[in-house]
C-alpha cells in the first residue's frame, strides 16, 4: 500500500514538472522573446545567440545544460535530482521549439508593443511554472540549479539567488536588446522569483510570538480560550537578574495578533514579547502536514 502511495506521488510529481516546464516555455515564447526581454541564465544566453544567429533557442537550451546538470548531480541529490531535472531541461527545451510549429502560435506575442504587461505576464507564467517544478522537488536546470546550489548550501533566498546567477546575462542584455529592456528584464526576473516561492512555500503568512513573562499560565490559559490555539511553554532564564523567566512560543494567523497583545498586555504588562514571520504553518489548527 505505501509502495503504491509513493509510485503515485512520484507521478504526480512529474506530471507537475512537465506542466512547469510547458509554462516556463509558454511565458518564454508568448511574452519575453517578442518583447526582447531576457529571461536570465541559460535561457538568456540563448535568446541573445538567437538573436545573431537565428539558432533553434530550445536546442541551445538543452546543450548548454549540460554542464550545469552534471555540477547539480554533484550538489543536489544524485539519481533522484538527475531524473527529475532531466526531464524538466528536456521537456521544456522540447517545448520552446515545437510551440513555433503550432498552426494558432502567436509570433508577435499576446500583448503587443506593451513592454510592461509583457514583463508580469511573463514573469508570473514563468514564476507558477518554476514553483510547480520545485514543488516536484525537481530543478529547470539553468539557473535554477545554481540558485538551487546557494539555497540549499549557504541560505541565500531563492529570489536573492536568481539576481545573482542572472545579472551578467542581464548586463549583456542590455548591450544587446537595450536598456530599458534590461530594466524590465530585471523586473520580470524578481517578480517571477516572489511567484515562485510563493507556490513552493505557499502564501499563508503566519505569526510566531514568544512572551518572556512573570504570568506565563495566566496568559496561556487566555491563549487557549479567547484564541484556541496552542501553547508551548519553554524554559528560560534572564542572564542578568539570573531568575526563571519561562517563555511562551505561539503560532496564529495575521488576523489574531492584535488580540494577541491585548491578552499579553492584560495579563502582564511588563511582559516582553517578539513577534516573527513564518512561510507556512503545518499541523493542528492549521494546514495538514503532508508530503509535498
Amino acid at each position: 500500500m505505501k509502495s503504491l502511495k509513493n509510485f503515485w506521488l512520484q507521478i504526480r510529481d512529474y506530471v507537475l514538472i512537465l506542466l512547469g516546464s510547458l509554462m516556463q516555455a509558454v511565458a518564454l515564447r508568448v511574452f519575453l522573446v517578442p518583447a526582447h526581454l531576457a529571461s536570465g541564465g541559460v535561457s538568456g544566453i540563448s535568446q541573445l545567440i538567437n538573436h545573431f544567429t537565428g539558432w533553434p533557442i530550445g536546442a541551445m537550451v538543452l546543450i548548454g545544460n549540460i554542464p550545469i546538470f552534471v555540477l547539480g548531480w554533484r550538489f543536489l541529490g544524485g539519481r533522484r535530482f538527475a531524473a527529475r531535472t532531466a526531464t524538466a531541461i528536456i521537456s521544456y527545451s522540447l517545448a520552446l521549439d515545437f510551440l513555433l510549429l503550432l498552426p494558432f502560435f502567436p509570433e508577435n506575442g499576446l500583448v503587443q508593443d506593451d513592454i510592461f504587461l509583457n514583463s508580469l505576464y511573463g514573469a508570473v507564467v514563468a514564476g507558477v511554472g518554476y514553483g510547480l517544478v520545485y514543488r516536484a522537488r525537481g530543478t529547470s536546470g539553468g539557473s535554477d540549479v545554481l540558485a538551487r546550489i546557494l539555497n540549499h548550501w549557504r541560505g541565500v533566498p531563492m529570489t536573492q539567488s536568481y539576481l545573482m546567477v542572472d545579472s551578467a546575462v542581464i548586463l549583456a542584455a542590455g548591450f544587446v536588446f537595450g536598456w530599458k529592456e534590461a530594466l524590465y528584464a530585471i523586473i520580470t526576473l524578481y517578480v517571477s522569483g516572489l511567484v515562485a516561492e510563493t507556490i513552493l512555500e505557499g502564501g499563508g503568512t503566519v505569526r510566531t510570538a514568544m512572551i518572556v513573562t512573570s504570568e506565563p499560565q495566566k496568559i496561556a490559559d487566555e491563549i487557549l480560550v479567547e484564541l484556541e490555539r496552542g501553547v508551548t511553554v519553554l524554559s528560560g532564564r534572564g542572564a542578568y537578574t539570573g531568575e526563571d523567566r519561562p517563555t511562551l512560543y505561539v503560532v496564529v494567523t495575521r488576523a489574531e495578533i492584535a488580540q494577541l497583545k491585548a491578552i499579553v498586555h492584560e495579563a502582564d504588562p511588563s511582559a516582553f514579547m517578539v513577534i516573527g514571520v513564518a512561510h507556512e504553518a503545518l499541523g493542528e489548527g492549521f494546514k495538514e502536514l503532508k508530503r509535498g
